[in-house]
């Protein structure tokens, strides 16, 4: 019919629509001659595209008997294909432009660093830098020859380790995996990692923090703030004391009564790096009751796994400085590039619903913080973490090798990447060499074994008309991605292949195929299909279910049959069948691409093929099969190796990993003596700390005491904390100094009195002019709340105030006295954005003030303040055109002589309208391996850049630390705005009373370009924590602090 062929022209031009991929396909069949439109329509353009209703509105056409409706059908679905098309190819131009922006991004950085160190490189440094062709054929190498192997000498060592797991379900045992997206394979590993460390010598304690949950949509053990793992090591000559072995420890964070998928958490983050920090601190102290001395022990590392976990690391190592551990499961980058090239949501749609530019951010700041990134295959450094700002393969090995050799990097840094395979418990694998006597049959015949067959077996048996032949395994989803159906025909193909094996595929589950993803669906459908085509029946199994404890099972009946099991994915991030496989006696045949190839290397147990080549799948199958010899081989082989990829082996690599790390860990120059408050006082402050915390803090062998244990009434809990603290050592007398008001000559005034305080306000207002100098407003701020202080005796016992501001000390004195307040009537000023901290009441009224010492060296972690600067001129004062080639020099900024300091470079804004975007100039100089904290502040007056781990809400944490105050006893008074930090200072366990009508205008409009994160993923939209007042009258605040107190009662 003319329509038909008019169709048939339609659909010949959609198929010229330049995708490479349909343009090669289609020219293989006309040299076949058997290219006919619409046939190639429907079984290729369809499934190319990936929609997801195409095919079944294909099986809906050809029933239509209507010819007239049947053509209006196919016309209609010609558009649909040519739409998508378009915006396929759409799609694929705007990520040509996007790799190529960022290509020449990296290679400007990679400029910019050659030049900065050119003085003292080397001819092959600068080759290795200056090469700045990106070669596929290079991969990541990592010399570990200075490492000293992690042995049995350290057991002596009493090792505190935290991990970090917060999304999905997390209990020891019956773990609910597959429940959801979030309880899946990362939750097992998690929890076999806690209990593999705690056993290995060396190893005290490990915690493995975690969300709690207490809803009724999920079991009541996921409410329970502690659960203990494991007890300690196996080793009877290693000394278990009170709190050794491996815990869960759940931190209550983000609303109580829900269960949260992993999208939602991200705004609570810092609530839970408070809850956590406050459990370690309460931990180090016990511990090192117990193990240190008296002295805290501090956690030798801190480990976070996945993105949300990565960013709270960050955070919690900055705040007690301890090396930073960092494993990314998946990553953002990677998934967001996959979901870009599908055509079917915008990246502003993918934002929205998988918040992946918060997540890409976490990451980019786990690798600004982390010592150390674990990752399971080389593939996963070179071409996932390859993608992120804050990696370069080439710089990493410069500045590797620049550190070797003790030669300066300029502040750059790159962290180190380790691959270390996920380890995996092979206690409960039987060798069937060993054990081939005990299996019962294939078939239970009526006496012939006393042993029942496995219910597995009988369903995988049962399709099979000679089930003793050997078996071809294959396990993984019915992803399109895991490449069955090429496996599928190189068996049908292959008449050898097919009378000497059977083959098994176990797709997961399935309970109708109709109502299962369209990937999924179309794999089991073309499975099904090609079993047909072939005439496979007979001798390929399918099974519809199986549970995860018959995967052994499977295994050890495909070992049986002297099998062989195959992973012909297209690409395969690691492995983990194919090292179970082994452990059960399975040689392997597996893809080329990824993870198995670092397994094949390891195990030697089988062959690597091609997963595009059908022929290559068939003889490497045919291969191990008939050749006896090599089957017995490979099998041993897999056997004698299988140790490389169990836990133990896991350890002792992550161990030496970590050991390789630049340790560091709290450490005051000043050692502060005891209190001289009464011990009701300190018992007070110390029970609010742990109650704040919901966790349970074993002091003895005999009585675990509950942080929010209230049974015996709310008059016995001083009772409970008595007997705690009379089992703690006390401080010997002569430690003990007077008041710290006092007029004795003791050193009482070396100590700021933040040690003895209750509770700290925290005046954080950005209340400035457009010259950015500070508003006559912000001294009756000051003023109405220390009058505020005096409104309620009962709130304001205890209280402290500290100033938290942009402005240099210099100039926040001048301004204070302007206003006439008295500089040591506050207990602590947080100045420059967070890059000093000062305390007044520790000195008499006219003596000259001075940066805590201990502060300054807990922030210069990663702090290259020369290279900073220099970058931070270029930047800034060399715009970009819109295909990001630099253009003519302008003055954008200037220095701020007076306002910077030795950890904080201050520059003057002179055109804001040209200043690049915070996250913008985050980017450049991760590209560049400068790690630091920039903001602009003073109402977009000023541009700040201070070390990595300073800002101003970090000085927070840092008391909490240093002094013992708990975040959960300050509060925090913003403005509606303020500077680009001002979003960081909102949530976390501390009170916030934002005052409304005070602060006109901030310099957040400079923080974030178009398409970034948003504000929602930092702050949650409501929290009991923060409230919000029209007035600045001293009653108004009195009354909203005293509110805020009770928010967690």
């Amino acid at each position: 019919m003319a329509v038909n062929e008019w169709i048939n022209g339609y659909l010949e031009a959609i198929l010229n629509s330049k995708s490479s991929n349909i343009d090669e396909n289609k020219e293989k069949l006309r040299e076949q001659g058997q290219f006919n439109p619409t046939k190639y329509f429907v079984e290729e353009v369809v499934t190319g595209v990936d929609e997801t209703d195409l095919h079944r509105t294909w099986i809906k056409v050809v029933a239509t008997r209507n010819t007239r409706e049947r053509s209006s059908r196919l016309e209609n679905m010609c558009w649909r294909i040519w739409h998508l098309t378009r915006k396929k190819k759409q799609l694929e131009w705007e990520d040509y432009q996007r790799v190529a922006k960022r290509r020449f991004e990296r290679e400007q950085g990679r400029i910019d660093v050659r030049e900065d160190m050119s003085e003292d490189m080397s001819e092959s440094e600068k080759g290795d830098i200056g090469d700045l062709g990106d070669s596929p054929n290079k991969t990541y190498q990592h010399n570990a020859s200075n490492v000293e192997a992690w042995s049995d000498d350290r057991k002596e060592k009493k090792l505190y380790i935290v991990l970090i797991s917060l999304h999905g379900l997390v209990r020891g045992e019956n773990m609910e995996l597959g429940r959801d997206s979030d309880t899946g394979g990362q939750i097992k590993y998690v929890v076999e990692l806690a209990r593999a460390l705690a056993k290995t010598l060396g190893v005290y304690r490990v915690d493995l923090f975690t969300r709690q949950v207490s809803s009724p949509e999920v079991d009541w053990s996921y409410g329970e703030p502690t659960e203990m793992l494991t007890a300690g090591t196996d080793d009877p000559d290693d000394d278990v004391g009170e709190s050794s072995g491996a815990y869960i420890i759940r931190i209550p964070f983000g609303p109580r009564d829900k269960y949260l998928r992993k999208e939602l958490l991200w705004n609570h983050i810092q609530e839970f790096v408070d809850g956590a920090l406050a459990h370690i601190l309460n931990m180090s102290t016990a511990l090192g009751e117990q193990i240190g001395g008296g002295n805290p022990v501090w956690p030798y590392v801190i480990h976070g796994h996945y993105a949300d976990a990565g960013d709270s690391a960050a955070i919690l190592s900055g705040a007690l400085n301890v090396p930073m551990v960092l494993t990314g499961h998946s990553l953002g980058r990677n998934k967001l590039e996959q979901l870009l090239k599908q055509g079917r949501q915008s990246k502003e749609d993918i934002n929205s619903t998988y918040r992946i530019m918060r997540r890409i951010e976490a990451e980019e700041l786990s690798l600004d913080a982390a010592e150390l990134v674990i990752t399971s295959t080389k593939q996963e450094i070179d071409e996932q973490w390859g993608l992120y700002d804050g990696f370069d393969v080439k710089l990493e090995k410069v500045l590797r090798a620049r550190v070797r050799q003790g030669v300066d990097c300029h502040g750059r840094f790159m962290p180190r990447m380790a691959v270390i395979p996920p380890g995996m418990d092979f206690s409960r694998v039987i060798q069937e060499a060993n054990e081939a006597d005990g299996d019962p049959p294939l078939t239970n015949t009526e006496g012939s074994s006393p042993k029942t067959v496995p219910p597995i077996w009988s369903e995988v048996m049962r399709f099979l008309t000679n089930p003793h032949k050997p078996m071809i395994l294959a396990l993984s989803r019915p992803d399109p991605k895991k490449n069955i159906t090429t496996l599928l025909k190189a068996f049908g193909e292959c008449h050898s292949l097919r009378g000497l094996a059977n083959l098994t595929l176990i797709m997961g589950n399935r309970d109708d195929i109709d109502e299962m993803t369209a990937g999924n669906a179309c794999v089991l459908t073309t499975v099904l299909k090609l079993v047909d085509k072939y005439d496979l029946y007979g001798q390929v199994a399918f099974p519809k279910h199986h549970k995860q404890n018959d995967v052994p099972e499977i295994y050890r009946l495909a070992a049986k049959t002297k099998g062989v099991f195959i992973n012909p994915a297209l690409v395969e991030p690691f492995g983990l069948t194919l090292i179970e496989a082994a452990a059960h006696g399975l040689p392997m045949v597996a893809t080329k691409n990824g993870g198995p190839v670092d397994i094949h290397r390891a195990l030697n147990n089988g062959l690597l093929i091609d997963p595009h080549d059908q022929q290559g799948i068939s003889n490497a199958l045919l291969k191990l099969l008939s050749d006896k010899t090599l089957w017995q081989e490979c099998q041993k082989s897999g056997w004698k190796n299988i140790h490389l990829f169990s836990w133990p082996e896991h350890c002792q690599t992550y161990l030496t990993r970590v050991a390789s790390c630049r340790m560091r860990h709290p450490a005051w120059k000043t050692d502060t003596p005891a209190d001289g408050m009464s011990e009701d006082d300190s018992l007070n402050d110390s029970l609010q700390d742990v109650q704040d915390a919901s966790l349970l803090l074993s002091i003895d062998g005999d009585r675990s005491y509950s942080i929010n244990d209230s049974s015996d009434g709310g008059g016995d809990i001083q009772d409970q904390v008595t007997r705690v603290m009379s089992k703690m050592k006390k401080p010997q007398s002569s430690d003990k100094v007077g008041d710290m008001n006092s007029n004795s000559t003791s050193n009482n005034n070396k100590y700021p009195v933040l040690r003895k305080r209750r509770k700290l306000i925290v005046i954080a207002v950005d209340c400035y002019d457009s010259k950015g100098e500070p508003e006559k407003a912000m001294i009756s701020v000051i003023q109405e709340t220390f009058n505020a202080i005096k409104v309620d005796a009962q709130f304001g016992k205890g209280v402290g105030v500290a100033i938290s501001t942009a402005m240099p000390l210099s100039e926040l004195v001048d301004f204070l006295k302007r206003g006439n307040i008295k500089v040591h009537e506050f207990d602590a000023m947080v100045c420059s954005s967070g890059s000093e901290v000062y305390y007044p009441c520790a000195c008499e009224e006219n003596d000259e003030l001075y940066p805590d010492p201990d502060y300054a060296t807990h922030v210069e972690y990663r702090w290259g303040s020369d290279g900073i600067k220099k970058t931070a001129w270029k930047l800034m004062n060399t715009p970009e055109d819109q295909d990001g080639k630099s253009g003519k020099p302008l003055k954008v900024i200037e220095e701020d002589a007076k306002s910077s300091n030795s950890h904080c470079l201050s520059f003057l804004i002179k055109n804001v309208e040209k200043a690049r975007k915070v996250d913008d100039l985050r980017q450049k100089f991760r590209m560049r391996g400068l790690r630091c904290h920039l903001m602009y502040c003073r109402n977009s007056t000023r541009m700040q850049v201070i070390p990595l781990l300073a800002s101003r809400a970090q000085a927070l944490r840092f008391f909490f630390v240093r002094w013992r105050l708990n975040v959960a006893n300050m509060y925090v008074l913003l403005g509606e705005t303020g500077d680009t930090d001002y979003e960081e200072l909102i949530s976390g366990t501390h009170k916030t009373l934002i005052l409304k009508g005070l602060v006109k205008t901030g310099s957040e409009g400079l923080l974030r370009t178009s398409g970034s994160y948003y504000k929602e993923d930092i702050v949650p939209e409501e929290s009991p924590r923060v409230a919000y007042i029209n007035s600045t009258k001293a009653e108004h605040i009195a009354s909203a602090l005293t509110g805020l107190s009770k928010c967690d009662s």
